[in-house]
């Protein structure tokens, strides 16, 4: 079982959520929040001289078993992408070990439970 977090653009989510759902992925948390990376949240010269600033961005956690892994990394990266060879800011996946899973309603761990 993994976790994976991917960070997406605000305007990116609809078209995430087909490409997920086109792969058999059904389940998604959606948070919104904000961060900056390698552009420092600076989306003109305007905004530099202002410093550091945090941009809004759309955190999903999607939890899958492995054999969804890579269909659910893939369809994120070809749905997040912006243009044709995509742009600084569209985002990250990370892909993280889950030791476990329980479902609240019926007491199931672990992939069935998923």
């Amino acid at each position: 079982m993994k976790l994976i977090i991917a960070i997406v653009q605000p305007s990116r989510l609809e078209a995430v959520k087909q490409a997920l759902t086109e792969v058999e992925v059904f389940r998604l948390t959606v948070l919104d929040c904000q961060g900056f990376g390698r552009q420092k949240g600076q989306l003109s010269a305007r905004t530099a001289q202002a410093g550091v600033q945090l941009l809004r961005k759309v955190q999903l956690q999607i939890a899958v078993n492995e054999e969804f892994v890579e269909p659910t990394i893939e369809a994120v990266l070809s749905a997040a992408k912006t243009g044709e060879k995509g742009q600084i800011g569209d985002g990250k996946v990370f892909v993280l070990p889950m030791e476990d899973c329980v479902r609240i309603r019926t007491g199931e761990r672990g992939p069935d439970a998923i």
